[in-house]
């Protein structure tokens, strides 16, 4: 799957969760109905928290050691600073 589908579901997922929270929030629903919805938003959330953490190991695996080099300079540029 690529990025951009990945993204875009990500987006959909996170629009019908919060479409979601928004029905149980109402307190409209039928107990039967609120639990289907309940049930539904524990999965919409595990696939978001799925897709979170692909997306942050992907972006830790892209900035590689150059991420920690970067921050390393700039504590060492800061501590010069304040001397």
């Amino acid at each position: 799957m690529n990025t951009r589908k990945r993204a875009t579901d990500l987006e959909k997922s996170l629009a019908d969760l919060e479409a979601i929270v928004e029905r149980l929030e109402s307190g409209e629903l039928t107990m039967d109905k609120a639990l289907k919805e309940f049930e539904r938003g524990v999965r919409l959330s595990r696939e978001c928290q799925t897709a979170l953490k692909e997306a942050e190991q992907r972006v830790q695996i892209l900035l590689g050691p150059d991420l920690e080099d970067f921050a390393i300079e700039d504590d060492e540029e800061t501590a010069g600073e304040e001397d």
